[in-house]
This record gives C-alpha cells, structure tokens and sequence, in this order.
C-alpha cells in the first residue's frame, strides 16, 4: 500500500446519515432527580456501556462504508484503522447521539416537563473509553399543582356608553398628535408644556440630570421608576428661568436596587413654555389621515372606542378571573426565571395595546406604571401562565397560521402600516412568539369567559390624560416602549428642538 500525505475524509452525506439513522434501542438509564430549589432540578443521568458501545458500532459502520481513506477504495477501509483515522469525529458523534438518545429518552419517561434547556456544557462533556457514560445538569421545571375551577365563576365586566360626547373627547385628544407646540410668553398653566432641565440628587451628591425635557403639566408627572403628585399646580405660573424644587420617593422596585425606597430631591429648571394648536378638522387634515368625511372619521373613531372598552372589560375580566383561579398558587418560582421574565411581561402589555388601538403616549403612561411593579407582576403572571397552559392543554386549544395573521392584520390597520411590516418587526424583535403566547392565553381565558355569570358595572373614568409619562427614569434605565416601538405621532409636532418624552 502506497503511503499518503492526503487527508481521509468521509463524504458528508456520512455524517448526515449518521444522525438520521434510527435511534439506539432504549437504554437502561440510571437516572436520580432531586429538588434544589422551586422549580428547580438537579438530574443525574448513567449510560450504561453497552449502549454506548451500540452507539459507536453504528457510526463506525456508516463511517467504514463511506471513509475516503488513500490508498484503499470507499467502503474496503479496515474497521481499526477507521478507528485510528477518524478517532475524534466518531468521539464527537457518539456523544452527540448519546446525549440526544439519552435526554430524549428521560423526556418521555419522567414528568420533568422543563421549561428551558437543562445547563449542559457541551464542551466539557467526554464519553469514558471505559465503563459507563454520566452526566449531570440542573433544569427549570413546570410547577405541580392542582388545577382549580375555573368554569361558573362570578364576574364583574365593567361597561360605559360610547355616544357624541366620548366620540367629541376622543377627536380632541386625536387632533392633539398633529397639533403643534407654539413658544408663549406667560406663565405655565395646566395643559402648557414647559421645556426642563431636572437634576436629581441624593443628600446633595447629583444622581441623575436629563437635560432640556418637554413636559406637559399635569396633575401627575410619572417616571419609570418614581411619581410625582400634583405636577399641575408645582409648576402652575412657572416661567422661563425660574426653578420648582421638590422630593421623590424612589419605587421599590427600581432597576437601582441601592436607591429602592430612597427620597431624592429633584430641581426643575423652566427653559421656556409652549402651548399647543391643535390643525382644524378641514378636509386638506381628513385627507392627510386618510378618512374622506368627518362623518368617516367619527365612524373610525367610535369604533377605536369601542375596542378600547372591550380591552378594558377584557383586562378586568381576565384580572378577576386569574385572581380567582391563582388563589391556591401559593407555589414558590426561581428568581432567575423571574427576571427572564420581566421585560417579556412589559413588552406583552405593551402588544395588547398597540393591538387595541392606544397611542405611544397612553402605552408609555401605562408603562411606567407597570415598570414600577414589575417584578411583583411578573411573578404573578408566571403563575397565571402557568394555570392558563395547564387550561389550554385540558382543553386542547391551539394557535393556528389565521389567529396570528388575523391578529397582526388587526394590529397594521390601528397603526397605518403594512401587515408585512409589522410581522417582520415582530420577528425581529422576538415579540412574535409573545403573539402566540398571548392568543393562546386568551383563548384559554374565553374559556372561563364563556361559562362566567357576568354582572355589569359602570366603567370608571380613563386617568389616561391625567398622566404625564417621562421615557425617562430617575436611575438611568430605558424603556421598552422607547427602544422597541416607533411612536404614532412623534413626527407630527413641531418640538422647537428639543425631546418630547412624553409621546
């Protein structure tokens, strides 16, 4: 045999073939679970040796069949020096096959019912020449639980009239996106808009400065992560150049752990005063927002309108409903899946939304507030999710292709985009599996909705324009509102150059 510097090589249909070829007979694992922490497995897999040994005499045979080895012809190539030549390749495969074979086998014959990939590094893991194969990680686990009653339960839905006058209401607030901010020489009243510069500090050492802020006063000014009550009448009468001076609390729930609960003091610097004008409801704007009558947009209007209320009835539905059927969830959850979770529980509100037609302006107000909370609401949304799927699975209900193109119509046509556009952001920005989540979710809690008792009750009053929300937080931390989502109306206001945090 004639002696080579080429390199042997297998075709790689070979290690195609390999993987697909049909699973190794079930193996006599030896497998112990134990409980580390809420949620939370710690499992130790064996792999007895003659598995393994079953494992490799499969690869080794696809291999010798298909290794160009020189000097021998494809499929003539002696088993041992097949062993010798691709010794790290037939390793590799072998605990490739191992390790799916193994944990797939553990999926179907233990209730482990992982909720994320167990933590195996790979690269560390080597299969023994000798003896049996062990290998151990910790996994995140569904929790176990007894699934309460959810069919029958009493139910409040909230209602409101939707006529003239909340039709009126709405179209000035509408007209308010495209209106324009006008410098003014008087004193600041409620509705005005004052440009700032605030600096926060903490027993006189500066924390945080956000430099020339447009602001509309209200009666509540609110960040990410703090609130400030009776906004309206601290800066009544303020003019350029004057300061307004105050303290905040910061939310126990800060992104800055170190300043949670702490009182800041905050200085308000007027920069100038604007007011807005709003265009009028001529024609040339019907034509620029794309209706052709104001009989039209009052049309468009009051059906916004009414799928805000159905939102709303939907959100206090589903509130009473989770607090109902989460009364026994006095099962604990880890705290890394916890914080997982928390930006994924702000960015689902925030598509619920969008999907009812609210502006950026309304969806950051409520934002904020959400932020502020959000490690207490996300894990009780975790324990709602978790019922809602466990309902979803008793019930068998599914996601299709049409819930979600339906739903991403519904979502392109309040926002005046193209269906396509909105589905290749929300993929881009992962939220198209929240989608699904979501749909499936609210399929489950039509369920309990469809065998309610339902009682009617008086919608209260929207706070909606009693807030002003700043895409800002006293401890640095952005929104995802702000990063995620272009605003509806940004373009449409004239700033006189400087941000306008609060659309």
């Amino acid at each position: 045999m004639a002696k080579s510097s080429e390199k042997p090589v297998v075709e790689e249909e070979a290690v195609a073939t390999a993987e697909a070829d049909e699973s190794p007979a079930r193996m006599a694992l030896n497998v112990k679970i134990e409980d580390i922490g809420p949620c939370k497995k710690h499992v130790r897999v064996s792999v007895p040796r003659a598995s393994i040994d079953e494992v490799f005499g499969t690869i080794l045979d696809d291999y010798a069949v298909r290794a160009a080895v020189p000097g021998f012809r494809v499929g003539h190539v002696p088993t041992d020096l097949v062993k010798k030549r691709f010794k790290t390749e037939l390793a590799e495969q072998v605990k490739q096959r191992v390790l799916m074979a193994s944990l797939e086998q553990l999926g179907d014959e233990t209730e482990l019912e992982p909720i994320n990939e167990p933590n195996l590094d790979l690269d560390s893991i080597e299969i023994p020449e000798v003896g049996d194969f062990e290998y151990e990680f910790d996994v995140e686990v569904r929790p176990q639980f007894d699934m309460p009653k959810y069919k029958g339960l009493k139910i409040e839905r909230p209602a409101r009239p939707i006529g003239d006058k909340e039709v009126d209401a709405y179209l000035d607030q509408f007209l308010q996106q495209y209106g324009q901010l006008v410098p003014v020489d008087a004193p600041a009243q409620a509705g005005d808009f004052v440009t700032v510069n605030i600096d926060i500090t903490l027993n006189g050492e500066p924390v945080a400065k956000m430099e020339d802020v447009s602001i509309r006063v209200r009666p509540k000014l609110r960040f990410q992560d703090a609130e400030l009550a009776g906004f309206d009448k601290f800066m009544s009468g303020a003019t350029a150049g004057e300061t307004r001076e105050t303290d905040l609390t910061v939310s126990m729930e800060a992104d800055a752990i170190e300043l949670r609960g702490e009182t800041v003091h905050a200085k308000f610097t007027v920069l100038d005063v604007k007011r807005l004008e709003t265009p009028a409801l001529d024609q040339g704007f019907l034509n620029r927002i794309g209706a052709t009558t104001q009989d039209d947009l009052r049309d468009q209007v009051k059906g916004m309108l009414e799928r805000q209320m159905k939102y709303e009835q939907r959100q206090a539905c589903r509130r009473q409903v989770l607090e109902k059927i989460t009364d026994s969830a006095n099962w604990e959850l880890p705290e890394d899946l916890v914080s997982k979770q928390v930006d994924n529980a702000l960015r689902r509100e925030i598509l619920e939304m969008r999907q009812a037609g609210f502006t950026s302006k309304e969806i950051l107000a409520r934002e904020n507030d959400l932020r502020q909370r959000s490690l207490t609401m996300t894990r009780q949304n975790l324990k709602e999710h978790f019922v809602l799927d466990r309902l979803a699975e008793e019930e068998k209900l599914e996601v299709t292709a049409d819930d979600i193109n339906a739903e991403i119509a519904m979502m392109a046509m309040s926002r005046g985009e193209n269906p396509r556009r909105v589905r290749a952001r929300l993929i881009k920005s992962g939220m198209i599996e929240n989608l699904e989540a979501q749909i499936r979710e609210r399929k489950a809690v039509d369920i309990i909705l469809d065998h309610a008792d339902f009682v009617d009750v008086p919608m209260p009053a929207s706070m909606e324009t009693e807030v002003e929300a700043l895409n800002r937080s006293i401890c640095g931390s952005p929104s995802v509102e702000a990063e995620e989502a272009p605003h509806d109306h940004d373009h449409d206001h004239d700033h006189g150059g400087h941000d306008h945090d609060h659309n």
